[in-house]
């Protein structure tokens, strides 16, 4: 009995050295609270600037007005007008983009980080593409391919495969020494590392540069539509800039935010689903 109460007596003497982090204030507030707090503060700061007269209207219409047209192309939109056309447009556009950047991104990325030939000879000519403004090939793709869908199709492809490329080759890279050399010493051949270890190891790297191609692939499909007509919502942008009508330009950059919310949300999905053991690594609302 004197044992034990002389242990818990220099069990209280011991300085606490569990290390516990402090929560500022700004961080223990909800997110939809902090969300909705964030928004309301945009907005009115919005109104204030436009209700002052500090910007023209012409540049910067009110939120009143942005409203009332993002309720007439939100009608528009579900009763199968002309906007519907023109979103499914783009739609196809991001998806076709999307899936031709996946295919030649991963095929090329498994090529530079698996062979020598690949990660000397190949990779400097992606990079060098890569620094290129990807922006100026707009009109060599509607020279090549017209001004229908696909040269539209093309540039957003174009400018979201090398994300893909770079993020699948770090992905291989990204099995340790010891791994590598188990499989080796188990008698593994090269295609059954690749498959059972690379691959596996790399994809937290390959949905990673998924999320950035989402981002891309909406930038090139957007840019092709303006640059080089056609029906999607891009060609809508430019024919409401042309006119001036600045409420109407921002209606529709917001629902094609939320098509690429929801392409970006979809490889996120994709994500926990199928690495699930990087689940409980994840930390905040994007992954």
């Amino acid at each position: 009995m004197t044992d034990q109460n002389t242990a818990n007596q220099i069990n209280a003497e011991l300085p606490d050295t569990v290390w516990t982090e402090n929560i500022s204030i700004i961080d223990s507030i909800p997110r939809w609270l902090a969300m909705t707090l964030l928004f309301i503060a945009f907005v009115g700061t919005w109104e204030l600037v436009t209700r002052m007269g500090w910007v023209s209207p012409i540049i910067l219409p009110s939120p009143a007005e942005t409203l009332t047209d993002l309720i007439f192309v939100g009608k528009n939109l579900f009763s199968g007008g002309y906007m519907l056309t023109a979103f499914w447009t783009t739609t196809k556009t991001v998806f076709w983009g999307f899936a031709i950047a996946i295919s030649i991104g991963f095929t090329l990325g498994v090529i530079v980080g698996e062979t020598r030939f690949g990660e000397r000879a190949l990779l400097p000519y992606l990079v060098a593409i890569d620094t290129m403004p990807k922006i100026a090939f707009a009109p060599l793709f509607i020279a090549w391919l017209g001004f229908g869908i696909s040269s539209k199709v093309a540039l957003a492809a174009f400018i979201a495969t090398f994300p893909i490329v770079v993020s699948t080759a770090a992905g291989l890279y990204a099995a340790s020494e010891d791994e590598r050399m188990l499989f080796k010493a188990m008698g593994a051949t090269r295609m059954q590392t690749l498959l059972r270890l690379k691959l596996p190891t790399g994809l937290p790297y390959f949905f990673t540069g998924l999320k950035i191609a989402a981002v891309g692939v909406m930038a090139g499909a957007i840019t092709g539509e303006f640059l080089g007509g056609g029906e999607g919502f891009g060609a809508l942008i430019r024919q409401s800039a042309s006119q001036m009508n600045t409420p109407r330009v921002f209606a529709l950059i917001l629902y094609l935010s939320l098509l690429g919310l929801l392409l970006y949300f979809t490889v996120l999905f994709a994500q926990r689903k199928i690495v699930f053991w990087q689940k409980e690594e994840q930390s905040g609302p994007i992954g």
